[in-house]
């Protein structure tokens, strides 16, 4: 840290001595500022972060048992224990300030001193203090990390023309820095793609921070992205590292980037123009070595003819654009992703055994998945619940009902809400040909339930 950044109070009630000292330290340091009555420490606190104290242990004429500096040195200590305060004492008080280095003084100084040596004394405390504020840091950083730690992403599953498109675009961006926006519906799996770009990237050894941008407050943006000073506002009663130093060093995903308010955006842009942030309450910015992957399911174009995102924002963010298919236009894919889902799950719920029969991957592979690939993924799981037997034979019990409706919803907009639904019931009833139990169990309700929906539509 360079001298100049450092700020000196020295509180003394001893004119000549302050006007002495600033005229030395002013040769060492941009900031000096002096001060006779102690009962002013705080106020100087509060308006400015001082790096050192130098603290006279007597104030009153005539008292000279140092009990005056042991007093504000705690009153110090109280409101910034990270603080560093050297003590200035005369010959006869050493012990004394010996026994104030034990209440959280980092060194004393003798009166009269000579200027090299008092300017060796505040250098060393503030080297001390910097390493002991690194530890610090370097502690809360791994705490914070270990609250947002990512674990390993599966492998991207697909061999569709699109996403051997999309695996050799990634392929070619990896091992650059350059800013990447994944565009794309929910439940494509865009945070995969920004996991492999962070695993094929020579900074896959640093941490890869995800941020959903859509669950931040606009009162919390910055303390979440650039962290804050322990005091900066009434919550923050400890230093918090941002998301931003965080992923210093590696990768920071910023998904819903599309969610942000225009006032959040030109703070977003204010840093990844100068790649550096300053947390909040602090007085001196920091710089962060990151590469970004944004990614969204908003239409951000739309967006910026509509003055909803910023031009600019958004010519930060797509140095690449990668855009991912929804899963009825990789129709391909449906059948692999569906055995990857269900080896997992079956693993999970210890059904080794179980498969998928062709009648019932050929739906799947018909159906149009508006939930796209989480919604696959959820149905696979669904299926080997409730699934009895070896082999899952019918759909419903992987059609989510409401979606399957969704999915009909052209051919059944004439249809009221009950018709589509006792439509449906009588579908199901007859693929388990008239089993009231399966269909129940197939439609996720029990037995009772489906006897009054029976009633309901005179299906009994």
């Amino acid at each position: 840290m360079d001298n100049l950044t450092n700020k000196i109070l020295i509180v003394d009630d001893d004119k000549d001595i302050l006007d002495t000292a600033k005229m030395f330290l002013k040769l060492q340091f941009d900031h000096v500022t002096t001060e006779t009555n102690p009962y002013l420490i705080e106020e100087h606190l509060r308006k400015q972060e001082y790096s050192v104290v130098l603290l006279d242990m007597n104030f009153k004429k005539g008292v000279n048992d140092g009990s005056e500096g042991m007093h504000w040195l705690k009153k110090i200590k109280r409101f910034d224990p990270h603080i560093i305060v050297i003590l200035i004492t005369a010959y006869g008080e050493v012990d004394l300030a010996v026994q104030a280095m034990k209440e959280g003084a980092t060194d004393f100084v003798l009166k009269p001193w000579k200027n090299q040596k008092l300017l060796g004394t505040i250098m060393a405390a503030i080297e001390l203090n910097k390493s002991k504020k690194e530890v610090s840091k370097l502690k809360q950083a791994q705490k914070d990390l270990s609250k947002v730690y990512q674990p390993k992403a599966v492998s991207i599953i697909g061999q569709s023309p699109a996403m051997e498109r999309i695996q050799l675009l990634i392929d070619k961006v990896a091992s650059t820095d350059a800013d990447v926006l994944i565009l794309g519906e929910n439940g494509t799996g865009k945070e995969l793609i920004a996991q492999d770009l962070h695993r094929k990237s020579g900074r896959t050894t640093a941490p890869f921070i995800s941020v959903d941008m859509g669950a931040i407050t606009e009162t919390l943006f910055e303390s979440e992205l650039f962290g804050h000073k322990k005091g900066a506002f009434t919550d923050a009663r400890n230093d918090r590292t941002g998301r931003f130093e965080l992923a210093s060093g590696g990768s920071l995903f910023l998904d819903e980037i599309g969610n942000l308010s225009i006032a959040m955006q030109s703070k977003l842009l204010t840093v990844l123009q100068s790649r550096q942030i300053t947390p909040v309450g602090a007085n001196h910015a920091n710089a962060v070595d990151i590469r970004l992957i944004s990614a969204t399911n908003m239409p951000l174009y739309q967006m910026v003819e509509e003055n909803k995102f910023r031009q600019d924002l958004l010519y930060r963010l797509n140095t690449v654009e990668i855009h991912l298919p929804p899963l009825r236009e990789r129709k391909e894919d449906i059948e692999q992703l569906s055995k990857h889902f269900l080896s997992v799950y079956a693993q999970k719920y210890q059904r080794d055994r179980l498969k998928i029969s062709p009648s019932v991957m050929k739906q799947l592979q018909h159906y149009k998945w508006p939930g796209n690939i989480r919604e696959l993924q959820h149905a696979i799981e669904r299926a080997v619940i409730l699934t009895e037997g070896h082999t899952i034979e019918h759909s419903e019990i992987l059609i989510n009902k409401f979606s399957k409706l969704s999915n009909n919803h052209e051919a059944n907009s004439n249809k009221t809400l009950d018709e589509m639904e006792k439509h449906f019931m009588e579908q199901s009833l007859v693929n388990h040909k008239g089993n009231i139990s399966k269909t129940a169990q197939s439609l996720g309700l029990t037995r009772t339930a489906m006897y009054r929906r029976m009633k309901k539509h005179g299906l009994q």
